[in-house]
């Protein structure tokens, strides 16, 4: 059995060629970074998934803000079926009317402070929004 090279097509002996001078591309350039432009690279990945999270979470908080407020105003509206009709007066339930608003309050109210401690944070963090 014989172990001789078979001469390989012009074209991929060319390119075999050119890749021994030269080697390029995102593998080898890959390979060759130092440790400085590989923490560099996940640094900005982390810091761009961190900015990312928070921002969703500020928009997701101001959000939620927005649709217990609605609630607690539309607690106003005691029109039970229609705009024309109204809620008897014995129907009426005081303790829990103001045991939900009151709850709906403090809902609110921490909803409000973890916001603007989100977005200290994330100014902080991050430079401003």
């Amino acid at each position: 059995m014989s172990l001789t090279r078979k001469p390989l097509p012009m074209i991929l002996e060319n390119e075999m060629n050119d890749a021994d001078k030269e080697l390029a591309g995102a593998f080898i350039s890959s390979l060759k970074r130092n440790n400085k432009e590989i923490r560099e690279d996940r640094a900005a990945a982390i810091a761009e998934d961190a900015q990312l999270v928070y921002k969703r979470k500020i928009e997701d908080l101001e959000i939620s803000i927005r649709k217990m407020q609605r609630e607690q105003e539309n607690m106003l509206d005691l029109s039970p079926t229609s705009a024309h009709s109204l809620i008897l007066a014995s129907d009426f339930n005081c303790d829990d009317y103001v045991a939900k608003d009151i709850e709906l309050g403090i809902k609110i109210r921490q909803a409000e402070i973890t916001l603007e401690i989100a977005k200290q944070r994330y100014n902080y963090l991050f430079g401003g929004k």
